[in-house]
């Protein structure tokens, strides 16, 4: 398998890049330093050996010594000669042999010593390098840590931060500017979203009274029939605004939490929905080891259990079966219904979706599982679903 340089720096991360081109130019910067005063060195001594002066005479009659170089001379004749004209040659080549294995011992030891220099210079250099990337990265990774920390739910948080105007000032600015325009836009929707509710709640009211007013009994044959049709329409389009107004509220955040005992919470919902599970032809089991209690809402939380449970009675067959399972700080939802395609789960979760029909259903509003993403979010939670080995689906929140 071959390397690609390119594709390796780009997997890195970017204290590692930094990190590796400061020790990579202090390198290249020592190797080519050490390479100028190498020829310097080379040239210099060559110079000099250029400049020794090298002379020959005759030896003289008195037994004096033969001038070589700058050797000294014996008049009194004590010492014998040193050289003598026979060794002249010998004498140059041995000192020429010698000046250069000087100089090549000289050279070898600065370069192997100015190399080792080198190599530990480089690694400080590189770990320099790395405090100084982390140093200037500090800014970067506390902007990382503030955006994670905003969400839906907290975007009046910003980055906020201080420090000199330069390009990092700038790019935290530029992003506390977007936040703002996003929290407008958010604020905005949630507020169209609940006024439009509270708005269409007193008209359904109204229409709801005059039906069942206007059109008492005794009716004429057939009229009847459309009357229950007309407040059957009107109580679906009550329960629709009623979840369009849980939706926002959940959407807004928590404003005050207590300690709820979802355990109880759970088989009182289970009772709440006994009537319908048994027109449905359901079973309901509530499995609780020991009370599980959370910090919360208990509205909202109890709007959370009533979806879920109403959806697995909803979505189910005759016969069937809804199990809510509460251990381990976990509340587990799952029902025997029809099996569920495990790429539609996902968008099970979105407003106004439903399996295999959208927006043209004839039973829900596709809100269900919507409300309960936006609650358990609203508890620094998330809802998980998965298709059941046996059909249906299994709904999972997991709570911190």
């Amino acid at each position: 398998m071959r390397l690609n340089p390119r594709a390796l720096l780009r997997g890195m991360p970017l204290r590692a890049r930094l990190t590796a081109a400061f020790s990579l130019l202090f390198l290249l910067a020592g190797a080519a330093l050490l390479a100028f005063v190498v020829l310097l060195a080379r040239y210099g001594t060559a110079q000099q050996v250029k400049g020794i002066e090298i002379t020959k005479g005759e030896v003289p009659s008195g037994g004096g010594f033969a001038t070589v170089g700058a050797q000294p001379t014996d008049p009194q004749g004590t010492l014998p000669p040193l050289v003598g004209p026979r060794d002249d040659f010998a004498m140059i080549r041995q000192m020429d042999q010698t000046v250069q294995a000087v100089q090549d011992t000289a050279l070898r030891q600065m370069v192997l010593w100015s190399a080792v220099g080198l190599l530990v210079m480089a690694v400080l250099a590189g770990l320099l390098g790395r405090w100084l990337a982390g140093r200037a990265l500090g800014p970067v990774a506390a902007m990382t840590a503030a955006t994670r920390r905003i969400s839906e739910q907290n975007l009046h948080q910003r980055l906020a931060l201080t420090g000199p105007d330069d390009e990092l000032q700038r790019l935290a600015d530029t992003f506390d500017t977007m936040l703002d325009r996003l929290e407008k836009s958010f604020e905005s929707q949630r507020r169209f979203v609940a006024n439009a509710s509270h708005e269409l709640r007193t008209p359904l009211a109204v229409q709801r009274t005059s039906l069942e007013v206007g059109l008492a009994d005794p009716l004429p044959d057939g009229l009847a029939d459309v009357r229950e049709d007309l407040l059957t329409a009107n109580r679906e389009a009550e329960r629709l605004i009623t979840a369009l107004l849980l939706l926002a509220r959940s959407d807004r955040g928590l404003d005050e939490t207590e300690t709820v005992d979802l355990s109880a919470a759970a088989r009182l919902v289970a009772a709440e929905l006994a009537p319908q599970a048994e027109g449905e032809q359901v079973d309901v089991e509530v499995s609780a080891d020991r009370p599980l209690t959370v910090l919360g809402d208990p509205v909202l939380l109890r709007h959370l259990l009533t979806n879920l449970v109403r959806n697995a009675i909803q979505y189910n067959h005759p016969g069937g079966r809804v199990r809510v399972l509460i251990d381990d700080r976990t509340l587990t939802v799952a029902n025997t219904g029809p099996p569920v395609p495990a790429d539609r789960v996902p968008d099970l979760f979105e407003p106004f979706r439903r399996l295999g029909q959208d927006r043209v259903g004839t039973t829900g509003h596709g809100l269900g599982l919507a409300i309960v993403r936006s609650i358990a979010e609203a508890h620094g939670t998330g809802a998980t679903a998965e298709p059941g080995r046996s059909g249906g689906l299994v709904v999972t929140v997991r709570f911190p």
